[in-house]
């Protein structure tokens, strides 16, 4: 995405990724004797770093123009924010017309960097899971086929052979994100724990499930707080979620029983066991696969300032709920041929008075278009 931009655009830029042997083995020149002490090593370094930076800034010198600096991979040079912080603010001092992009592949590791030493210095653009428009455009994925192996661009070209492409999703994409992403730049005192609620989330996708009944099937669970900490460790890794329960009263909602939902599709089927007819022949397992899509792309396409929730109280429940300030959406899905109850919608009418009340599905909105539409379109006009 970012080498479409720079392509887009008149300024002069220099893209480098910390996994590039050009990272550190670069030729010194001339003008930065003097300037940056480099020493070649196996692991990407601050110094190096700083060199980098420096033939930025060497341009920026000799055009006098504006320069663009990507830097991919960031997280991976030991103690990056604090060295970007120092060549930031020199910049500022300096008054260079250079502007940075930081990239990285572990969104916990590279967000703590910034909140730690690059407040007030960074806009962060967040890069979800592909939606459906995109692995349409893109791919020529129909929905159901979307539905099925979810939004991984990655995976897109293993379609054809359903047992690959589950042993890539497994194995090159949910086992390393846990492993890089989680669990070695985070303390989790039990990772295998962490790792059986990954798969419980995926078999409950879709579904309320306690906390209690979620220390009750796994083995050395220790308590409650334990795993609502691990919870949201998957939910910024970008695998799985758990939303909260709708209440006007914040410490009911924060304490509530979450509805587990992951945030690819492909995270469920992958590895429940069917193939994709047979996903689509089981209408129960079917319909749980369209509302974690629905769930998913809630959660994807939300703005900071939208919350996504379900709502239960009692026999009335709705699906979900997005709330930005006080105003709310309810949406009900419908994915088979059996009529669901309304009584969960209009008991929350009654009680919430949202400003949109969506049914998605059969009788409502076709599918498609709301997997088209981001979460903060069905405010418009509200």
């Amino acid at each position: 995405m970012v080498r479409q931009a720079l392509q887009q655009i008149e300024l002069d830029n220099l893209y480098l990724s910390v996994d590039d042997p050009a990272f550190s083995r670069l030729p010194l020149a001339p003008e930065l004797i003097g300037r940056v002490f480099i020493q070649s090593t196996q692991t990407p370094t601050t110094e190096q770093l700083a060199l980098n930076w420096e033939r930025a800034r060497l341009q920026v010198e000799r055009t006098g123009a504006s320069f663009v600096l990507v830097l991919d991979e960031i997280q991976k040079v030991p103690g990056w924010s604090e060295a970007v912080k120092g060549l930031w603010d020199d910049d500022r001092a300096r008054e260079y017309p250079l502007h940075v992009v930081i990239l990285g592949s572990a969104p916990l590791l590279l967000q703590t960097g910034l909140s730690e030493s690059l407040a007030g210095r960074f806009e962060t653009i967040r890069v979800a899971h592909w939606s459906f428009p995109e692995m349409y455009q893109a791919f020529g994925l129909d929905l159901d086929e979307y539905l099925y192996f979810g939004g991984y661009p990655g995976a897109a070209s293993l379609l054809r052979d359903e047992g690959r492409w589950r042993d890539y999703v497994q194995q090159s994409l949910v086992q390393p994100n846990i492993e890089r992403d989680i669990l070695a730049m985070t303390r989790v005192d039990k990772p295998a724990l962490l790792k059986q609620l990954f798969e419980l989330g995926t078999d409950y996708s879709g579904q309320v499930l306690s906390y209690n009944k979620m220390l009750g099937q796994l083995q050395g669970a220790g308590n409650t707080t334990t795993l609502a900490r691990y919870l949201d460790l998957l939910t910024s890794a970008g695998l799985l979620t758990g939303l909260s329960n709708h209440s006007n009263q914040a410490h009911r909602s924060r304490g509530s029983s979450p509805k587990l939902n992951v945030l690819n599709t492909a995270l469920m089927t992958a590895g429940s066991g069917y193939s994709f007819d047979e996903a689509r022949a089981d209408r129960t397992f079917w319909g749980r696969v369209v509302e974690s899509a629905v769930g998913a792309h809630l959660c994807n396409t939300a703005a900071s300032d939208i919350d996504i929730r379900y709502w239960r109280n009692k026999q009335h429940e709705v699906d979900f709920v997005l709330q930005r300030g006080r105003r709310v959406v309810a949406v009900e899905v419908k994915s088979g041929p059996q009529r669901r109850s309304t009584s969960g919608m209009a008991e929350f009418e009654k009680q919430y008075h949202p400003v949109s009340s969506l049914v998605v599905g059969a009788d409502g909105i076709p599918l498609n278009e709301f997997l088209s539409e981001p979460a903060e379109h069905w405010f418009e006009g509200s």
